[in-house]
């Protein structure tokens, strides 16, 4: 089975955190937590920082790691490596999402995930204090 290593932002403000919906492909209007593909030589943390710069314009912190989520989707197998990201500097800027949003942690589970970002909802609303 194909294998894809990828890196996810969970980009917090306060007490929420943002989230993307994809614009293209197979899971076209699905949620996702903005990321992608890490590069040949890149350490996931780089990988996250650039791909964040691509995809929001934006400048982030990488707070702390928060889980590494290992799922079989039926054309490949995905390990996505998460982190509690802040925005350093710039302004949000959707260049590949269809739409975003700033989300509570009683408004997480109102979205239509992607299977493997479900995953990391009930550690997220830990983080958030629910």
């Amino acid at each position: 089975m194909k294998q894809i290593e990828v890196v996810a932002a969970i980009i917090r403000s306060g007490d929420r955190v943002f989230a993307t919906q994809r614009g293209y492909g197979q899971w076209k209007d699905w949620w996702e937590w903005p990321g992608g593909k890490i590069e040949p030589g890149e350490t996931p943390e780089q990988a996250l920082v650039r791909e964040i710069r691509e995809e929001l314009s934006i400048d982030i912190s990488i707070d702390k790691f928060l889980y590494t989520v290992e799922w079989d989707y039926p054309e490949f197998h995905l390990t996505m490596h998460c982190y509690m990201c802040s925005v350093i500097s710039g302004a949000l800027h959707l260049n590949e999402h269809e739409a975003a949003r700033w989300l509570s942690a009683p408004e997480l589970r109102s979205l239509r995930w992607l299977p493997a970002d479900i995953v990391l909802l009930p550690l997220i609303e830990q983080e958030l204090g629910q």
